[in-house]
């Protein structure tokens, strides 16, 4: 297959390009690197069936040749990147899923969205069900996410009634896993990179919100069935395992036993759901797909990776100044 993965070395991006080369597929990875970086994408750089293109998917991109799948994974993801980059966001949810279903649309391409369960908001429903409309704060800070999100899923449905586009919608719960920025803001890596500096391990609030933390091999296979199946209507993808932010903490502490890091607790932010879970009976019905890591081992995993990188020079200065 030839594939084009949009938001191809962020964090998830680069997975996937790792997953699809070892399967041989010739790949296209677009991506404008404000939230990606090249070193995820290294590896892959001198294989002759990897291309890079750096573009924003926000403006309009011609590609030559035929596509069997186009994957918009393009966007700032944690709170830090969408924060800061407010517009970009919305562009890339917008403008962006626009034009990569108009490339799907004119090569007679399979599209999938990558969506968030961020579309649930802070859910009055739990675990969220593919069903639950959500609890969205359209004008707050996180909005320009959730929003972006939830417009890029009606469009995709648009295109696929109206144009007749074969298409996929995946809502990605918690993943975490190697190549997440140090700087990401999201909590396990957050959490990792503290304690690696012997900082406070900042939780907010009382740490008793939760969430499903889903390792990222398990969310490419699931990924990977999702593009393979007839399914149109959003899938949960992620993990039920549900932990609280506290847990969490206490975790990477244990983990990381020389630490001299403490937890320090602030104030909550904005909005932030109190609580996340995804119902996974469509996925498990459908697809005959569930995680299979554990949380234990996926965040060994994950410190083992950071530990590994921080003895380079550049990813050592970054954990330095954090």
């Amino acid at each position: 297959m030839r594939i084009l993965i949009t938001g191809g070395s962020g964090f998830i991006g680069s997975h996937l390009c790792e997953r699809f080369i070892a399967e041989g597929h010739e790949l296209v990875c677009v991506d404008n690197l404000i939230t990606g970086t090249l070193a995820n994408i290294a590896p892959f750089q001198s294989h002759p069936q990897f291309r890079f293109i750096k573009h924003d998917i926000s403006s309009a991109l011609e590609i030559s040749g035929p596509l069997d799948y186009v994957l918009h994974f393009a966007s700032p993801a944690s709170p830090n990147d969408y924060l800061r980059y407010p517009i970009q966001t919305l562009k890339v949810g917008s403008l962006g899923t626009l034009n990569a279903l108009g490339i799907a649309k004119a090569k007679g391409a399979c599209f999938l969205l990558a969506s968030t369960s961020e579309v649930y908001g802070d859910p009055l429903v739990h675990p969220q069900p593919e069903s639950y409309w959500g609890h969205v704060n359209p004008v707050g800070p996180r909005g320009v996410y959730d929003e972006a999100k939830r417009f890029a899923e009606a469009l995709t449905m648009a295109y696929y009634r109206e144009h007749g586009v074969n298409t996929r919608i995946i809502r990605v719960f918690n993943t975490f896993g190697p190549r997440m920025r140090l700087n990401d803001g999201r909590a396990v890596p957050t959490f990792i990179a503290q304690a690696l500096k012997g900082e406070p391990l900042t939780v907010y609030g009382d740490g008793t919100q939760t969430r499903s933390f889903c390792y990222i091999d398990d969310l490419v296979e699931g990924i990977r069935r999702v593009m393979e199946s007839d399914l149109h209507d959003p899938v949960n993808l992620g993990n039920p395992d549900e932990r609280s932010i506290l847990e969490i903490a206490q975790k990477v502490m244990a983990y990381l036993s020389g630490t001299t890091s403490r937890i320090e607790f602030r104030p909550l932010p904005v909005d932030d759901p109190k609580q996340r879970r995804p119902d996974l009976t469509l996925a498990r019905r459908q697809l005959g797909w569930e995680p299979k890591v554990s949380l234990d081992e996926g965040l060994a995993l994950t410190i083992a990776w950071f530990r590994e990188q921080a003895n380079h020079p550049r990813l050592a200065a970054e954990i330095t100044k954090g």
